[in-house]
């Protein structure tokens, strides 16, 4: 749609659209690409002038090397960490689509919800108050009444409290929630009293 006259600056639309696609473009190879080249870098780095080979019992057996040496030089391994980067990337750019999605649902259900108001508001009250008849208007008011409460008040508390519960399920756990092993201890302060004595 047209900003019109909301608009900040002329082109402010066309600016915004290319500019947050050429960003979105440029941060999924950003997120992707240096953390493995750089790992792989520092880890060279570090064994720079260690290419000697530790003396054993006999020069000539290489098993003789000890494995702590030999092991220093191969624990890093370039596809593991890209194919890890590569993973997280990709998380990351479908929780970013997703919640994109998810804040679009609730839009949409805002907006319904507010010509659902818009309806009744419309075809009851209005409707009603066509008439001139007192009786036909109370009935017209109670049932606008009633409908508002308990359609629009009650469906939007449930919706408001059903969000609340998926955005901190899905979004909130997919960005800080990470299942290592560690056993869920829920915050008490008769459990903090008790780890402070």
């Amino acid at each position: 749609g047209d900003l019109g006259e909301n608009q900040l600056f002329w082109g402010q639309k066309e600016l915004q659209q290319i500019l947050l696609l050429l960003l979105a473009l440029v941060a999924v190879p950003w997120m992707l690409f240096p953390k493995p080249f750089i790992l792989k870098k520092l880890h060279k780095e570090r064994f720079q002038g260690h290419s000697y080979r530790f003396l054993g019992t006999s020069e000539m057996d290489p098993d003789s090397e000890p494995d702590s040496a030999r092991s220093r030089h191969d624990d890093f391994n370039f596809g593991e960490v890209f194919v890890h980067q590569m993973i997280h990337s990709i998380e990351f750019v479908l929780g970013a689509v997703s919640n994109t999605a998810s804040y679009l649902r609730l839009w949409a259900l805002s907006l319904a919800h507010s010509e659902l108001s818009t309806v009744f508001y419309e075809k009851l009250l209005l409707f009603a108050w066509g008439y001139d008849s007192l009786i036909f208007k109370l009935v017209g008011l109670i049932v606008f009444a009633f409908a508002t409460a308990f359609i629009l008040l009650g469906m939007e508390s449930l919706s408001a409290f059903l969000h609340a519960l998926r955005l901190h399920w899905v979004e909130f756990m997919n960005k800080f929630y990470h299942g290592d092993g560690y056993k869920f201890k829920p915050f008490s302060f008769a459990t903090l009293a008790d780890d402070e004595e």
